[in-house]
Parts: structure tokens; sequence; C-alpha cells
């Protein structure tokens, strides 16, 4: 049996809400997609990658659009190393730095140490509307991340 989930990060990997916030979010949430099995929130002491599970299609350089797989896993490996405090990369297709963060990941990724999640929400996602109101009670912008494993 497969599970598909939406997990909503901030668009600051630093960033944590307040216990009390994340709550409130959760339970937003939850009125946003009542036929959820599980919405909860997971907060980690360091930076951790958030990927798509299966829905992984490849990852592009957010400069010039080149293909990054090539260097990404090299690049990821190294800011493994330091628990991701450091995302920069240099990306060897155009020799610009940018963010792990910033890539364009071509199923949306993201990095943080806070996770707000619904498990099989029975929906595509959340609408602008709702995306913002949730932004708004966690206090910063989130990235929806579609995953199915």
């Amino acid at each position: 049996m497969s599970d598909n989930w939406l997990r909503y990060v901030p668009t600051d990997p630093q960033f944590q809400p307040s216990a009390s916030a994340a709550k409130v979010a959760e339970a937003l949430l939850l009125s946003f997609l009542p036929q959820a099995e599980k919405v909860r929130s997971e907060f980690t002491e360091n930076v951790g990658f958030i990927d798509p599970g299966a829905n992984w299609a490849g990852v592009l350089c957010p400069l010039c659009g080149a293909d990054a797989e090539s260097w990404w896993g090299n690049a990821m490996s190294t800011s493994a190393e330091t628990d991701f405090t450091n995302l920069a990369v240099r990306a060897p297709c155009c020799h610009t730095t940018a963010s792990l963060n910033e890539l364009r990941y071509v199923w949306p990724a993201a990095f943080g140490r806070y996770v707000l999640e619904a498990m099989n929400p029975n929906v595509q996602g959340l609408s602008e509307q709702q995306s913002e109101l949730l932004s708004s009670a966690l206090g910063c912008s989130v990235r929806e991340i579609p995953v199915h494993i």
C-alpha cells in the first residue's frame, strides 16, 4: 500500500514556529483537509532535506536551467557533513552561487527544521488563499511538498 502526504515547510530552512502557532496551524490544516488520516507537526534540531519521495523527477539549476543531477548529489553530501548549516553551492553549469534550497526541483522539495504534514489528504494541494492562511498562522511563508511513498 502506498501513501500520499502534503508537507508544508517554511521557506527559511532555519525557521521554527512556536508550539502554539504549530498547534493552530495543525487545526487549520485539518479544517482544510478533513479527509486526511492524520495531521501533525515535526520539529527537528537540525535542518533536513524534505523530498517528494517517489515523485522525485530531478533537479535543475535555478539560474541557467541546466540539469543539476550530475553535481547535486555531491553538493548534498558536502552540505550534509555540516547538518545542512550551509546550503550554498557553486553551480558548475554556470559558475554562480545558489542555495540548495533554491534549486528548481521538478517536484517540490525543501530544507527545514519544521514540517507540517497531512497523510492521505485526498486532495492535490491547498488553494492559494488556504496556503496564505497557513503561512499567517505559522508566521512564515511555506512551500508545499506533495509526497508519494
